[in-house]
């Protein structure tokens, strides 16, 4: 099955350009990133269980995600947000904790595409295009497209509540 979510990794670049397509509301979509709760549900899976420690959705606010896999081993994620505009763009820092793979810079933006569909635009910068040839060795894709699924799942039940 053709994955929703597409990566466009080109040769040489530092960056990635991730876009996908969700049958929700922009204002649903957008919650998925900025309500605790919401960020728990979707970042947790048969392969971890993820905690959000600190989520301050705001300008200047601050994140701190962990994530413990079922034999117990803790994954700590963490960054700042530079910008938070609701319902538009969020651009914040994105570090996983105790790894080589540093700070990378994530531009979201969210689009509007009908009054029950929206896209989001994700733009993610590493520090060197080793750093992200790096990352994409890992199970990176399947672990988006996998994230935005569940995305899609739980707040698609929102909708009808």
């Amino acid at each position: 099955m053709e994955q929703k979510t597409k990566i466009n990794a080109e040769q040489g670049k530092h960056d990635l350009v991730i876009t996908r397509e969700f049958d929700l509301p922009l204002e649903l979509l957008f919650k998925a990133y900025e309500d605790p709760e919401l960020v728990e549900q979707w970042m947790s899976n048969e392969y971890s269980t993820t905690k959000v420690l600190k989520l301050e959705s705001r300008k200047h606010g601050s994140y701190q995600l962990q994530s413990t896999d079922p034999k117990g081993n803790t994954y700590g994620f963490n960054g700042v947000i530079h910008e938070f505009d609701p319902n538009r763009k969020i651009t914040r820092t994105f570090e996983m904790e105790n790894t080589p793979f540093g700070i990378q810079l994530e531009v979201y933006e969210f689009e509007k595409l009908t009054d029950s569909t929206s896209k989001l635009n994700m733009h993610v910068i590493y520090e060197s295009v080793a750093q992200r040839d790096q990352v994409l060795k890992l199970p990176f894709a399947q672990g988006i497209s996998m994230a935005h699924d569940r995305i899609q799942a739980i707040a698609s039940k929102l909708k009808h509540n």
